[in-house]
């Protein structure tokens, strides 16, 4: 960078009130330098500005009158909603056939909470198999190429911190048997932190304390790196979003698919019914005329408790991040930056401060993807079954743990096989059966006794894979 450019950059930043940034400067060796103001170049000051201007506004929580559960397309059907979900299986299995449907995954986390040095989707999960979260998905993606004979188009949404790892681990495992060609590999923006007074925050010397964009940086990015444009070119008219830590998930649901196509929505949700009304989880619901996540703090109590005349919780559609997008709708709220609000995580943070590494207040901002459903002027909300959709691996142990979702796996299976009238392994201390099913098999009880498979037996359970003929 020529001493003009760094001029004018020290100029944007000073006129921002962000000059601190460029403490420390001189002592930098050239390399450092390069690289220090490589990084400032990709900061967005008129964003940075926008998220300043939030720090001094006054927060008001969402009043009780506001809020409304959403109008859900319920688990329980009536006959007349049995008819609808059949014709929208149809239009969702003539999409995936056309090959209208891309896949949208999540998977910038890594998995060092779990006690794994690597991205989360290379955790393995499987509880007989050992196959990993990422494996687990592509099974379930290269059986819609199978059924439809059509190709599978994944977008995979990484992280600076994991995106060389994502490909190796893809490279390595042969793209689990998708062609290479259909995986298309982006990262996510980082954007910097601030303290309370709205200055950016730095990491050490010649760098910037930089967070991930939340899950919501996920539209950005898909139309920045080019591959919302390439979508389009492959006449992709809807995105299957879902996140790599919830190996119950399920992207080509026909049913999903259709009702979101019928309704003509721009953005779709699957929920699951709150196990109770202390679960913390956020719900969908309405907040004056717009559909949207209720954060579990933001629902006063007499809401969360609230129930309906057959005894349900009246505030029940919790959030698990599984919706549908149409491919114009996220053009939209893309064109020119992206349009959603920002949220504000606040919390300790080792940062650069007086020539020293200190523990500061920050602040990260992050957009949040299920914000994006207020501007959707229609929108479907599927309720489905915790138990087959719905068991993310976040925490090392206990809930919602690599042991739970396995056990949750386990117990799935198990149904699917004694359905079929197949004999299961002995239970283990937990009264799990170790049993197993690939997903190229089947997604439900009937698919599975339907289709031809073969039982592996082995030390940790039954396996059972696809027969081929």
């Amino acid at each position: 960078m020529s001493k003009h450019d760094e001029s004018e950059l020290r100029a944007r930043f000073a006129r921002v009130g962000q000059g601190h940034v460029f403490a420390d400067f001189e002592s930098l060796d050239a390399n450092a330098r390069e690289s220090f103001l490589a990084q400032l170049q990709a900061v967005d000051l008129d964003q940075v500005g926008e998220q300043a201007r939030l720090l001094g506004e006054s927060v008001h929580g969402v009043m009780p009158g506001e809020l409304s559960p959403p109008g859900l397309f319920p688990l329980l059907r009536t006959e007349r909603e049995k008819r609808r979900a059949d014709e929208a299986r149809r239009v969702g299995e003539s999409l995936l056939a056309e090959g209208r449907v891309a896949f949208l995954l999540v998977a910038g986390g890594q998995a060092s909470r779990l006690g794994y040095d690597g991205p989360k989707g290379a955790f393995e999960i499987g509880p007989v198999s050992g196959r990993s979260l990422f494996e687990i998905h592509a099974r379930r993606l290269l059986a819609v190429r199978q059924r439809f004979n059509v190709a599978v188009p994944w977008y995979v949404m990484t992280s600076p911190a994991n995106h060389a790892a994502t490909q190796s681990y893809f490279e390595r495992h042969r793209h689990f048997g998708l062609d290479a060609k259909d995986i298309r590999f982006f990262s996510q923006a980082m954007i910097p932190a601030m303290d309370p007074e709205g200055r950016i925050l730095r990491a050490g010397p010649g760098e910037l304390f930089l967070a991930p964009n939340g899950h919501g940086g996920v539209l950005l990015a898909l139309e920045q790196s080019g591959a919302l444009a390439e979508s389009g070119e492959r006449g992709i008219e809807h995105f299957s979003y879902f996140q790599v830590d919830n190996p119950l998930a399920r992207p080509a649901d026909p049913l999903f698919i259709g009702l979101h196509a019928i309704e003509g929505a721009g953005m779709s949700s699957k929920v699951v019914a709150k196990r109770d009304a202390g679960e913390k989880v956020g719900v969908l619901g309405r907040i004056g005329e717009r559909l949207g996540c209720i954060e579990y703090s933001d629902l006063p109590a007499n809401l969360r408790e609230a129930r309906e005349a057959d005894g349900q919780l009246r505030f029940r559609a919790g959030n698990i991040a599984i919706h549908m997008l149409r491919r114009d709708f996220v053009s939209d709220l893309t064109r020119g930056g992206l349009h959603l609000p920002w949220h504000l995580a606040r919390k300790k943070m080792l940062v650069w401060h007086d020539g020293e590494l200190a523990q500061r207040d920050g602040i990260k901002f992050e957009a949040f993807v299920f914000d994006a459903l207020g501007d959707s002027e229609r929108s479907v909300t599927l309720e489905v079954s915790r138990a087959e959709e719905f068991s993310p691996v976040k925490n090392a142990r206990g809930e919602d743990s690599p042991e739970s979702a396995r056990a949750d796996l386990c117990r799935l299976h198990a149904v699917w096989a004694r359905s079929a009238g197949l004999e299961l392994p002995s239970p283990d201390a937990g009264g799990v059966h170790p049993i197993e099913i690939d997903p190229l098999i089947a997604e439900d009880a009937a698919q599975f006794q339907s289709r031809p498979h073969t039982p592996i037996v082995t030390d940790r359970g039954h396996f059972y894979v696809h027969e081929h003929r």
